[in-house]
């Protein structure tokens, strides 16, 4: 049968104002990611008269991003529903798009202040997957990342119509995909953990992150119930290549020995 799942996905109505566990436990994953990407910004010394307002455009980034892949991806559903497209409580944020929208906009902060690009980078992976494998949790309830049917005895019984379940999956076990996602999160917070004292170069910790991220969710998307894009692959399996080819391809540029260069380290825009 498996684990039946009849939580339903609204906790309390305040007048007009529902409060979902979507965005509490959303809005859990961003606390535990900031936190740990401020602890890791100070040990490495970063000015923090900046950091305040890099954790803001680094959240606004990421939720505005996060919520265009969604869209874009389910643009069957919001076509004849454009308010919908702000019904952020209601979940729909795509990981990829938050980690685009959130770099995208921190980068771009960071260049304008002439802040190191690949330290901040460093600063911010283990909270990044940190914060990913807690607001992971938000889907449990909201039914939002969902599993293809499965006879596992582990898998995921959604019963409340009031999820973002499809109807005709209700009552079917489903593979339980956000488990998954959130022991190779934990798992790779773990290598990064590790790997933090390690690398003596700015930007590889990223970049391992970026690369190994881009592998697990490419083949955890198998047991996911997505859209397929392109050569029989779903929306977050193609930005996982992209993403992996652009990772390698940095990771050769950093590890290539700096002597030489005409523009020296110390006046590099993206830092030593």
């Amino acid at each position: 049968m498996g684990i039946v799942i009849d939580v339903d996905p609204t906790i309390v109505h305040l007048g007009p104002v529902a409060l979902r566990w979507y965005g509490l436990l959303f809005a859990l994953g961003i606390m535990s990611g900031a936190w740990l990407g401020l602890r890791e910004a100070r040990r490495k010394g970063l000015d923090e008269a900046h950091l305040g307002a890099l954790l803001t455009w680094g959240v606004l980034g990421g939720l505005a991003g996060a919520r265009l892949f969604h869209v874009i991806d389910r643009w069957d559903t919001y076509a004849s529903d454009p308010l919908g497209v702000l019904a952020f409580s209601r979940g729909g944020l795509a990981v990829y798009g938050g980690l685009v929208g959130g770099s995208l906009a921190v980068l771009l902060y960071a260049w304008r202040h002439g802040l190191p690009v690949w330290r901040l980078a460093d600063a911010a992976a283990p909270g990044l997957i940190l914060g990913q494998a807690v607001g992971r949790l938000a889907c449990i309830p909201n039914g939002d990342a969902l599993g293809a049917p499965t006879d596992l005895p582990w898998a995921f019984v959604y019963t409340n119509p009031d999820s973002m379940v499809p109807a005709e999956l209700l009552g079917v076990p489903t593979q339980p995909y956000v488990v998954y996602e959130i022991i190779f999160d934990l798992g790779l917070l773990a290598l990064l953990w590790r790997l933090r004292t390690v690398y003596s170069r700015d930007g590889l910790l990223f970049l391992t992150y970026a690369g190994a991220y881009s592998v697990g969710r490419f083949f955890l998307s198998y047991v996911r119930t997505e859209r397929v894009w392109l050569w029989g692959l779903q929306e977050a399996q193609l930005v996982a290549v992209l993403t992996l080819a652009v990772a390698l391809l940095a990771l050769l540029w950093r590890l290539k020995p700096r002597e030489g260069w005409r523009i020296s380290a110390a006046n590099d825009p993206l830092g030593p």
